[in-house]
């Protein structure tokens, strides 16, 4: 009898992709292998997020379009989870009945038990994970949940309270990894920089690092989201000492006036974080930053607008992220600020700063031509490799050779704002 397929459709951030391969491995633990569509699979997880509408309202076409490929007798099985579920499914039951279960994103061993309750798991098959399969780069949650409770933010209320993994166990996967091939870990947290103050002596963020930076086979380290308010001195040091951690840093500013960061409840100012940006070039030479913005949050007018466009114009980041404010159910936002600014005015903001943002990087690319760059091969697109650079960027280049998990030296021969072109040497 042919293997049985699951198939699982992800939305959103890095924890929801990292979410779905502890899925991807807990399924095939138990006898399922991967399928390419949700019509040829006897299990269809969807991981949703909510982050925004819009993400909402595609995980809600998702869940309606699979209503039609239910038949008799149950199959295929139709699971959620993600930041659409948390602990009341009453009302999502209501809406979605044709779905079997609901699981909130930290309890994947519910869907095993579930599985397991229906007669739908491989005999014998336990609550385990398959091997990590060796890929070149490889997400490797290290705290779950947020305590910040930002003004328009959702994931507390769905993903809960910061809870850090033991430094133990990450070091024992991330050296697991090492050892099957991975090249390249992205240690992944809500608020990344918060890692360890929840656990016994306090480990650090920067501690995890230097024991991740002596494992042997492992060539590059990154870690997101930072809160700029949490990313001290110690921290950076570590980056700029550590050669296996790359100048990357990602620091959401979500806005450049004070008024409007007050009421996001983002606990710095400005000149905070001008100042954070000039500490960290300062200290890591060719350091790429990356930013997230909310563009028409409450009481946003054309002034606060006009210092954040001001403020990236200035700082001259390397990538940023622009969304357009909606209000999230729970959130304090919601419940107590108007959501004031038309949405086309939104979207004429988002433009605005795409468009300058398109400016700023593709100048900043530009500057590259000519240079050598290392390159760490993540797949094939098109018939040419493609990977990133230390600080992120996306190179393409062609070659024959089979190049998968390879790092490569590769000369820029063009650039674009999104990716460069070149050639191996």
């Amino acid at each position: 009898a042919p293997m049985p397929r699951y198939h699982i459709w992800t939305i959103g951030c890095q924890m929801n992709r990292a979410d779905s391969e502890r899925i991807a491995r807990c399924l095939e633990g138990m006898g399922y292998a991967p399928g390419e569509s949700a019509e040829e699979a006897d299990v269809i997880v969807l991981n949703s997020c909510v982050v925004r509408q819009g993400a909402e309202d595609r995980v809600v076409g998702r869940l309606g379009s699979l209503k039609g490929l239910k038949r008799e007798g149950g199959h295929p099985v139709i699971a959620l989870t993600g930041c659409m579920v948390d602990s009341a499914t009453d009302e999502l039951t209501r809406r979605f009945p044709h779905v079997d279960l609901f699981f909130p994103p930290q309890d994947v061993a519910a869907l095993w038990r579930f599985m397991v309750g229906r007669g739908l798991a491989a005999q014998g098959a336990g609550p385990v994970f398959a091997a990590d399969p060796p890929r070149p780069s490889v997400f490797v949650p290290i705290v779950h949940g947020c305590n910040e409770f930002c003004a328009y933010c959702i994931v507390p209320y769905r993903r809960g309270r910061e809870q850090s993994r033991p430094l133990a166990d990450i070091v024992c996967q991330v050296a697991g990894l090492a050892t099957s091939g991975t090249r390249e870990v992205v240690l992944l947290g809500q608020n990344v920089n918060v890692y360890g103050r929840d656990l016994p002596g306090r480990p650090r963020l920067s501690q995890l690092l230097e024991e991740l930076n002596a494992i042997p086979g492992l060539a590059r380290i990154r870690f997101l989201t930072s809160h700029p308010r949490d990313t001290d001195d110690d921290l950076v040091a570590a980056v700029a000492r550590l050669d296996k951690v790359c100048e990357h840093m990602s620091l959401p500013v979500q806005a450049g006036d004070d008024q409007i960061l007050q009421a996001m409840g983002r606990r710095y100012t400005v000149a905070y974080y001008r100042d954070l940006v000039g500490r960290i070039r300062g200290a890591i030479p060719h350091v790429a930053l990356s930013t997230d913005v909310i563009v028409g949050f409450p009481g946003e007018g054309q002034e606060q607008f006009a210092r954040t466009y001001d403020l990236l114009r200035e700082l001259r980041l390397d990538s940023v992220h622009v969304a357009c404010y909606s209000p999230r159910p729970q959130t304090r936002a919601a419940r107590e600020l108007a959501d004031d600014v038309p949405p086309d005015e939104k979207e004429r903001r988002r433009q605005a700063i795409e468009g300058l943002q398109e400016g700023i990087a593709a100048a900043r690319n530009r500057g590259l031509v000519g240079e050598r760059v290392e390159v760490l091969v993540e797949g094939c697109k098109r018939g040419k490799w493609w990977g990133r650079t230390r600080s992120d960027r996306l190179v393409f280049f062609p070659g024959d050779a089979d190049r998968l998990g390879h790092l490569v030296e590769v000369e820029v021969t063009g650039a674009g704002p999104w990716s460069l072109q070149g050639r191996v040497l």
